[in-house]
């Protein structure tokens, strides 16, 4: 096991493995499986590209190898920054092959996160893309590396020639081995990938996933959910995100012998283009993309027959949503409930109607472990909301590296303390009701208000700031601040996002909104009475005005 990273109790970890739920193979060595069993069956798909499932071993192969020449060895980390492509799911599985562990980034994370992801994994590389959407990702991976020490090689996909440390990342991963090389074998109990927490604590956090635990992730899930050879499963949104690529995901739909299809974005027209062209059955959405696929299917009286699922996960769907989303779409929604460390509960398709439109669905696993407690710690009855704890087969101890974090966000007997406040049912169902910890929910990715709040207070014009979310029919909440400023000083809304773009913050975290007032609101105790805030925020959302030069 990485340094860093915390096992299982040896009992348990016993006790996984006779039950059949950690089966000890690596990730790596699994295209070579798949490939005994589906053969010349179609795998992957993007654009022109496709790849069956006996060229996705060899390939997988041959990148491991070429890897290894390069330089990369069993305990080396490496950030990955990835739009949707073949590309990411072939790095994935041919660095699992040799027992380097990918950081798994979004395409909208920048410079910021880079560098502190990259300096608290010690990334030995960099994987990324030239450019997307307009974005100059290869310019951005230069500087990281100069801020970053660890970093001494840069895989660059689309580069237009090789020099120094940078590696055409395309080559690499298309190219037949350029050297034989021996490759070790990984320990199944090792590392395999890390993947990031919705950063309720400003950065995210790193979650290390061991090849048996997220083996059963994106397997279970994906007997859960039905998937089977049959199965055409549509990557529209990130698939880095832990929902998109193994609940069940990419890797599910692998594992069950169906065919991966990547689209760049999860606008309406590319997506339904998608499903037309290539039969797709299965997709991820959050809600605020749903309702726009709703949008444009009742605009359009789209016909998409070989759609059965529209999965729907990232924050809590109204029933009227479910109803009126499997009306239009005239297919089935399944709520999922998840997070990136661990727990995954999905509405079954045997479910009640209530069920499967009032809930966010129950357990994956037999032995997923719940507690919902209330203040006090102790047990809420049935129906009653309460914090929500959980551990199990494939939810990890602990955070990467990130020790006095952990003795907060997890109990001294392993229980991961989610921030989600939940009701359960008789049945085992969840019901989402809300969070305890400080975030806001943006069209699914998760904002810590405090990482915002410390990069407003370095603005010289700001005295105090405190963020809060405000509602958005669309993206469900949207970033604002309440601040305080310096005596003489003036600041707009345009003003502060140039300020905190230039600082290198992903775009979907910056303020739509700054208000500015004279004092922030205290609790009895001197906090800032966030509550407060938030009344102050629906009194007054009909008054938004944003700054006309900025245009999100």
């Amino acid at each position: 096991m990485r340094h860093g990273a915390t096992a299982w109790p040896p009992e348990l970890a016993e006790l996984y493995r006779t039950e059949g739920y950690w089966r000890g193979l690596p990730l790596g060595l699994l295209p070579e499986q798949w490939a005994a069993r589906y053969g010349d069956r179609t795998a992957l798909v993007d654009g022109t590209t496709r790849i069956t499932y006996r060229e996705l071993a060899t390939r997988v192969e041959s990148a491991a190898t070429n890897l290894t020449v390069l330089g990369l060895e069993p305990g080396d980390n490496l950030l990955v920054q990835l739009p949707n492509c073949h590309q990411l799911v072939l790095l994935v599985l041919a660095c699992a092959r040799i027992g380097v562990a990918p950081v798994l980034l979004l395409p909208a994370h920048r410079e910021r996160e880079l560098v502190a992801l990259g300096r608290h994994t010690g990334a030995v590389a960099l994987a990324t893309t030239a450019t997307t959407r307009g974005y100059d990702h290869a310019a951005q991976a230069r500087r990281v590396a100069e801020q970053v020490p660890s970093i001494r090689r840069l895989l660059i996909a689309g580069c237009e020639e090789e020099a120094g440390t940078e590696t055409d990342l395309d080559a690499l991963l298309d190219s037949p081995p350029v050297l034989p090389a021996a490759l070790p074998d990984p320990d199944p109990s090792d590392v395999a990938l890390f993947l990031l927490s919705g950063g309720t604590t400003g950065t995210p956090k790193v979650i290390a996933r061991t090849h048996n635990d997220y083996e059963y992730n994106f397997r279970g899930s994906a007997a859960v959910c039905g998937f089977d050879t049959g199965t055409v499963y549509l990557a529209a949104l990130p698939a880095a995100h832990n929902f998109v690529l193994g609940s069940p995901g990419v890797l599910g739909t692998l594992a069950s012998g169906g065919q991966a299809v990547f689209v760049a974005s999860p606008s309406p027209t590319a997506v339904f283009d998608a499903i037309k062209t290539h039969g797709v059955t299965h997709l991820a959405a959050v809600p605020a993309v749903l309702r726009r696929w709703m949008e444009s299917a009742e605009r359009t009286s789209i016909d998409l027959p070989s759609l059965r699922v529209v999965q729907v996960g990232g924050e809590r769907l109204e029933p009227e949503t479910v109803r009126r989303a499997a009306q239009v779409l005239d297919c089935r929604i399944q709520q999922v409930f998840g997070m990136a460390e661990g727990l995954l509960n999905y509405t079954r398709p045997d479910d009640s109607r209530w069920a499967a439109e009032e809930t966010q669905g129950r357990p994956m696993s037999p032995h997923d472990e719940i507690r919902v407690i209330d203040a006090n710690g102790e047990e809420t009855a049935a129906g009653e909301p309460g914090e929500l704890l959980t551990r199990g087969p494939y939810t990890p101890r602990g955070y990467f590296r990130a020790p006095e974090h952990n003795r907060t966000a997890f109990t001294a007997d392993g229980w991961f303390r989610t921030g989600d406040v939940v009701r359960r049912d008789a049945a085992g169902n969840l019901v989402v009701v809300g969070r305890i910890k400080d975030v806001i929910n943006r069209g699914g990715e998760k904002i810590a208000a405090d990482e915002i709040e410390h990069l407003l207070a370095e603005l010289p014009e700001i005295a105090d700031a405190a963020v809060v979310p405000y509602p958005d029919p669309d993206l469900g909440e949207r970033v604002g601040a309440f601040v305080v400023l310096r005596e003489g000083r003036t600041l707009s809304t345009g003003e502060a996002v140039q300020r905190l773009t230039a600082s290198g913050i992903a775009a979907y975290k910056l303020p739509e909104q700054l208000w500015v007032v004279d004092t922030l609101p205290q609790t009895a105790v001197g906090k800032t009475d966030k509550q407060a805030l938030r009344r102050l925020v629906a009194d007054r959302a009909a008054d938004r005005a944003a700054d006309p030069q900025y245009q999100h």
